[in-house]
C-alpha cells in the first residue's frame, strides 16, 4: 500500500497535542468530552452527527474514529451512508446557495 499524507497511526496520538500547548489542549479535551456526553442528544446520535460533519469537513481521522465508534453504538451501514448523504446535500446546497452571491454581483457589475 502506499504512503499517505494520513497515517491512520496519527490518530492515537491527537492527544500529544496538549505537549505543545497544555492549558489550550486541556479546555479543548474537556469541551470535547462534554460534548459528546449524553444530554438532549444520545452519544450514538451525536456520533451519527459527528461521522456526517466528519465527511463535510473532509477529515480522515474523524472519518476512522466515527465509523467505528458508529458500529460500537450499532449505528447500522444504512444509517452511516444515510447521514453521509445528509451532510453532503447541506455542504452542496451551502455551495449552490453562494450562486445568489454570484448572480447578484454579476447584475451589478453588468449594469
Amino acid at each position: 500500500m502506499a504512503n499517505s499524507y494520513y497515517d491512520p497511526a496519527d490518530l492515537k496520538k491527537f492527544g500529544n497535542i496538549t505537549e505543545w500547548s497544555e492549558e489550550l489542549g486541556k479546555k479543548f479535551f474537556d469541551y470535547y468530552g462534554k460534548v459528546f456526553e449524553e444530554g438532549a442528544l444520545s452519544a450514538r446520535e451525536k456520533s451519527l452527527i459527528a461521522l456526517a460533519v466528519a465527511h463535510v469537513v473532509k477529515c480522515p481521522y474523524c472519518i476512522d474514529a466515527y465509523t467505528k465508534d458508529g458500529l460500537q453504538r450499532g449505528i447500522t451501514k444504512e444509517e452511516m451512508m444515510e447521514a453521509v448523504h445528509a451532510g453532503a446535500a447541506i455542504e452542496s446546497g451551502a455551495t449552490l446557495v453562494h450562486g445568489v452571491q454570484m448572480m447578484n454581483k454579476y447584475d451589478k457589475l453588468s449594469m
